[in-house]
């Protein structure tokens, strides 16, 4: 676990509400993930402007494509030395590689497994038979192969992931505070149990991003912590 393992989510196209909220979270978080919604209105410019505020930044892209596509916008990307960047484990070890081979060694890559929206419901909808558990496993396997540093996965799997792979960089978003508005997830934990799992970075949007205080909102999440 780093030593203030809270990402805040910056899910907005909103450039000075963003810069506001990083403005105001950086004195309580350990880092800022932007995604995907802020990445599509701004780019990199819009990276850069963040980084400005000196957190470590997760560049939540979840790229999923061939691995000739992944790794030339890994290429792309590779100037903005951003902390963290993100594929989903399912484009395969190959093009893992690919990516990991792309982009500088001061950048971590990391793979989504299974959303923390799903259940295992959900992934048998799709056509996947496994339980999350499980797949989430699989795809950890396949990531360790790949060379990547970590995976995403909820706080539920975020023991059997660290027992397995005692290294791994386990970043799990879907964290709610107890008594918490679960919103679209399914697999949740609270910020102190997923760090007692194993996790080394917690991502926390709407409990904080949602607050009337932003600020005092994330420094209760650190407190609890």
């Amino acid at each position: 676990m780093t030593a203030n393992p809270i990402y805040v989510a910056i899910d907005t196209s909103d450039l000075a509400a963003a810069e506001a909220l990083a403005r105001a979270v950086a004195p309580h978080v350990g880092g800022l993930k932007l995604g995907l919604q802020f990445f599509m209105a701004h780019g990199p410019d819009g990276v850069r402007r963040i980084q400005a505020f000196g957190l470590p930044i997760f560049l939540d892209v979840k790229l999923h494509d061939i691995g000739n596509t992944v790794a030339g916008a890994m290429t792309s990307l590779a100037p903005l030395g951003v902390a963290i960047v993100n594929v989903h484990a399912s484009i395969g070890v190959e093009a893992m590689k690919a990516a990991r081979a792309a982009i500088g060694p001061e950048t971590a890559i990391i793979a989504v497994t299974v959303l923390t929206s799903f259940d295992d419901t959900d992934l048998a909808a799709i056509g996947v038979q496994a339980r999350v558990r499980d797949q989430v496993a699989h795809f950890a396997a396949m990531a360790r192969t790949a060379g990547l540093q970590g995976i995403v996965c909820s706080g539920a799997e975020a023991a059997a992931t660290r027992a397995a792979w005692p290294d791994a960089m386990i970043v799990v978003p879907g964290v709610r505070p107890a008594g918490g508005e679960l919103g679209d997830q399914k697999r949740v934990m609270t910020p102190h149990a997923a760090v007692d799992a194993g996790a080394s970075i917690l991502v926390v949007g709407r409990p904080i991003t949602a607050a009337t205080d932003p600020a005092a909102a994330a420094a209760a999440i650190a407190a609890s912590l």
